[in-house]
């Protein structure tokens, strides 16, 4: 017990995971607005638009998060002088956030369009019958419905968000959990039992939560046919 005290009196473990948590919020935020848009790429019908998007979705799909986040600092920063802040931790934050959005956004179109399959094909041909245009139809009949329908692929993307913002030490973030971690471990490895347990329940007193909001909206707003 004496190990946890004194590692909770000399770092500030609960400030490392606000930086995550923060990191997850404007992440999820971004992706999603990113993720909607593709996802009406995706179903729409000009052909060149739903390559687009496909081609975005499997590149990302299917690259790895980390290379993603070292070449925003190798290549976004340093090589194309993308910058954010003078402030060298904010900037490094906020290119944290656009590599995990673009990440995860191409997780979340395919959690959308998940959704969008539940939806009848009629839904869209009555709309079609009505004269509704295409963004009409898909923003006013088809994704409130796929909305409904894609709620638990949408929590298990947000939970993978926010095991992944640990990645953002791969972008220099100094101050999030797993930096703390590393430094915790370099400087304590007398209670390194203790500072794996405090991270541990520290992201499952996080992801908990998420999972059990998950399965109730689930089912609350799941559609009965």
């Amino acid at each position: 017990m004496e190990g946890f005290i004194s590692l909770f009196q000399q770092y500030n473990v609960p400030a490392a995971f606000l930086v995550n948590l923060e990191l997850t919020f404007w992440s999820a935020l971004f992706s999603a607005i990113l993720g909607i848009i593709l996802v009406l790429m995706r179903i729409s019908p000009v052909s060149s638009m739903r390559h687009v998007a496909g081609g975005y979705v499997e590149f990302f799909k299917n690259m790895p998060l980390t290379i993603i986040m070292v070449f925003m600092v190798l290549g976004a920063f340093a090589q194309l002088k993308l910058s954010f802040s003078d402030n060298f931790q904010t900037n490094f934050f906020w290119l944290a956030v656009v590599g995990l959005s673009l990440y995860t956004a191409a997780f979340v179109c395919e959690s959308l369009r998940s959704g969008i399959n539940t939806v009848p094909l009629g839904q869209a041909e009555a709309a079609r019958a009505m004269g509704l245009s295409f963004m009409q139809s898909a923003t006013l009949i088809i994704m409130p419905q796929a909305l409904r329908g894609s709620v638990a692929p949408l929590g298990n993307t947000l939970i993978a968000l926010l095991k992944n913002s640990t990645v953002a030490a791969a972008a220099s973030v100094a101050t999030e959990t797993s930096s703390l971690m590393s430094e915790m471990i370099e400087f304590r490895p007398d209670v390194i039992i203790q500072i794996f347990l405090i991270f541990a329940f520290g992201y499952v007193i996080l992801i908990i939560p998420i999972g059990l909001l998950t399965t109730f909206l689930s089912n609350k707003l799941a559609v009965r046919r």
